[in-house]
């Protein structure tokens, strides 16, 4: 599990609920990637990883909201979204932003459900 870079814990789980704190493309302890599909693949790795530790997995993802300093960057994430998720399409909102952590381009943060649905 890649190290927060605030005073926060990346993962928690609520009974049924597990939340993903926003996610960047730290590796290694420093930003990887200098494309946006680069850093939505890296992010989306990180969250699986979190994911995981708390016994889910990305097809448990319900919701996300994905943080862009770019609109104009909106369809190579999805491109890189869609690899990530393959047929799985949870909700989702896309937020501009003017500025992220560590110059990232892009942060995701995620909600899943381990319940019987």
């Amino acid at each position: 599990m890649t190290k927060p870079v605030g005073p926060y814990t990346p993962v928690m789980r609520v009974g049924d609920w597990v939340i993903c704190s926003g996610q960047i493309a730290l590796k290694d302890g420093a930003l990887h990637g200098d494309s946006v599909g680069d850093q939505v693949t890296q992010a989306l790795a990180n969250m699986a990883g979190l994911l995981d530790s708390q016994g889910a997995s990305m097809s448990d993802v319900v919701k996300t909201t994905v943080f862009l300093t770019d609109m104009d960057d909106y369809t190579e994430m999805n491109d890189a979204y869609i690899a990530a998720f393959g047929d799985h399409r949870p909700t989702r909102s896309a937020i501009a932003v003017a500025a992220l952590p560590l110059g990232a381009r892009v942060e995701i943060e995620a909600w899943a459900n381990t319940g019987d649905n």
